[in-house]
């Protein structure tokens, strides 16, 4: 028995290495270009470590995916194999069951699931606040990087800065909108040119703009253009970006995915009305998602039977079909956290009822036969 075990468990193992680190290398490309890519992509400042060390910080968000979806690939490919060269049936005729052979595959499906658990309340979460403190790492070590030619850049919260164009650190034709407690201008900055300047003992950049001219609102009316008061004109002079906001914003707008299990239960016992509501998804949705390599490995042991294929295209899109009606539910859940008439929190735990319910039954026939 310890032959077909290990049979069984290293073409699993294999296969499923395989599947995790082409899925990971997808999902994790997708998600530097969706989160990343007005920081990273289209900067030609930023250096190719940083862009490598994003890289690595996005990794575990995609492993809570990957790892099952892998898994479930490498089960339905090898079950697939297996039952189409027909050594199933050779094993069944020398009294090996379809249980017993399948035991190695639930001894990994625990053991995925156990690390998929750690992934979700400790290492993503870390990853992400990591990443928070790259991007405000990248504001003070290279702040130039923060702005790109013919955009407004909104990452100060009391300041709009426009750049009209960039030449390496140099920028060219700068706005800078200064805004006031209602979030309206209260004076604006005209320069020719610019370069920024990292103060961290003083926590702020320090933007030295060249022949700058000032303009001031009249703080009762700040729309009535007519009220506008001329400012100074200079040839060079210093204008300080404070950082201190900039930190505080990204610290109060934490998303909770970056709360590991132990923050995000106390966050959780304070919070009230939607926040206490998104908390409390969030938390259901770190357990649910960690058994889906159980639920998994019950559903497709019986699929990758039946289907007697050993063309991985078709393994491949049973998976596909199979993570698809899996995570949509997740998705969904996602979507209306914010919701309570949905239940999602009760909505979260449909995939994995619904895939161990409809798993168990397929894989008691299958013992049956």
């Amino acid at each position: 028995m310890k032959i077909i075990d290990r049979h069984v468990a290293t073409g699993i193992l294999v296969t499923a290495g395989l599947g995790v680190l082409i899925l990971s290398l997808v999902l994790v490309l997708g998600n530097i270009f969706r989160e990343l890519l007005n920081i990273l992509v289209n900067n030609p400042d930023v250096p190719i470590l940083t862009v490598l060390g994003f890289m690595a910080l996005v990794l575990p968000f995609s492993l809570t995916f990957t790892i099952p979806w892998g898994f479930l690939t490498a089960i339905l490919l090898v079950f697939g194999r297996m039952s189409a060269d027909s050594e199933l049936i050779a094993l069944k005729s020398n009294g090996v069951s379809i249980p017993r052979v399948s035991a190695p595959v639930f001894v990994i499906s625990v053991v995925l699931t156990l690390l998929c658990f750690w992934i979700n309340i400790e290492v993503a979460p870390r990853a992400e606040q990591a990443m928070t403190r790259a991007v405000v790492d990248m504001a003070t070590s290279n702040p130039s990087a923060l702005f790109r030619a013919d955009e407004v850049v909104d990452a100060f919260p009391d300041r709009r800065v426009y750049v009209g164009g960039k030449d390496g650190d140099q920028l060219r034709n700068i706005l800078v909108f200064e805004l006031n407690e209602d979030s309206r201008v209260s004076k604006m900055i005209f320069a020719k040119e610019g370069a920024l300047t990292p103060d961290t003992a003083n926590s702020r950049l320090l933007f030295k703009l060249f022949d700058a001219r000032f303009e001031q609102r009249d703080a009762k009316a700040s729309e009535d253009f007519s009220k506008i008061h001329q400012g100074i004109v200079m040839k060079e002079g210093v204008f300080p970006l404070a950082l201190d906001k900039f930190f505080e914003e990204f610290q109060s707008n934490r998303r909770l995915s970056s709360y590991t299990l132990l923050e995000l239960y106390s966050a959780y016992k304070q919070a009230e009305g939607k926040k206490r509501q998104e908390m409390l998804v969030e938390l259901n949705k770190r357990f649910s998602t960690s058994l889906s390599c159980i639920a998994f490995a019950l559903i497709a042991i019986p699929l990758g039977i039946t289907t007697h294929r050993k063309e991985t295209s078709v393994g491949f899109a049973l998976s596909l079909i199979v993570a698809f009606s899996y995570f949509f539910f997740i998705l969904m859940a996602d979507t209306f956290r914010g919701s309570p008439a949905a239940f999602p929190h009760f909505l979260i735990w449909i995939p994995n009822f619904a895939f161990f319910g409809l798993g168990l039954w397929l894989f008691t026939r299958l013992a049956k036969r």
